[in-house]
């Protein structure tokens, strides 16, 4: 295991009741209700949110792929991501789908960085060997 030398980070919030319940960072810039999938409840699940955190990195990291060629992402750089919760053999696990969209770039060119990204993004790495993932090209 890789052991961080230097954090750069530290990401903070108190979660109370689990997926009926609300989540707030300490810095208050997140403070959602959370639901479970599917409920109809008002709120998000963690799945929504292990999404969108990941894409969102995801993005960072196709930029600093872009950046080593001297290329600029284009503006509308897309990824939809997906990540199902499901069951096997009575244990609960994950798996995604990462569907990245770079308009404008050659289809060679872009599978590169998204290659390149998912050797970079800190959640990809937290998940290689984990769980399943899914790479596209949207």
């Amino acid at each position: 295991m890789t052991t961080i030398d230097k954090v750069l980070y530290t990401g903070k919030t108190h979660t109370t009741g689990g997926r009926e319940g609300a989540a707030r960072s300490d810095d208050a810039q997140l403070d959602v209700k959370l639901s479970p999938p599917g409920s109809g409840k008002p709120g998000t699940n963690p799945e929504q949110l292990f999404a969108a955190g990941w894409s969102a990195c995801f993005i960072g990291a196709l930029g600093i792929a872009a950046g080593k060629r001297k290329l600029s992402l284009p503006v509308d750089t897309a990824v939809d991501a997906e990540v199902d919760l499901g069951v096997t053999n009575g244990a609960y696990l994950l798996q995604a789908r990462l569907n990245v969209s770079l308009p404008g770039l050659d289809p060679d060119l872009a599978s590169a960085l998204i290659d390149e990204a998912h050797q970079t993004c800190p959640y990809s790495k937290a998940t290689r060997g984990n769980i399943a993932v899914e790479l596209a090209l949207a």
